[in-house]
């Protein structure tokens, strides 16, 4: 993962999630300065209101029930690749909202 991040950097793309994902990732503060670390350099996107009506949307098409997934997808855009440990998932919500995404298995 560290290796993906630091592709996208030397590339001049900036990565991009939502706090949900943050916080479905981080579990403790002495064990996390890796992502401590980088979190500066990745654009946050809010898990607003907004967001969550996008989220709530693409799940009641999908038949779905990860609110931080449908999230992230939400946030996607052609041609980004998302890496994530639920491969089913996303790769299901990227196809009902038609979106033509990378996604790689971490």
């Amino acid at each position: 993962m560290w290796a993906h991040f630091k592709h996208e950097v030397e590339a001049g793309r900036t990565p991009a999630t939502h706090g949900g994902v943050i916080g479905q990732v981080w579990r403790n503060g002495s064990r996390q300065v890796r992502l401590a670390r980088v979190l500066p350099g990745i654009e946050t996107m809010p898990l607003d209101e907004t967001a969550g009506r996008a989220a709530g949307t693409l799940l009641a098409a999908a038949g779905g029930t990860d609110v931080i997934d449908a999230a992230l997808v939400s946030i996607a855009h052609d041609g980004d690749t998302i890496f994530t440990s639920d491969l089913g998932d996303i790769t299901h919500l990227a196809e009902v909202r038609g979106l033509r995404v990378k996604i790689v298995g971490v």
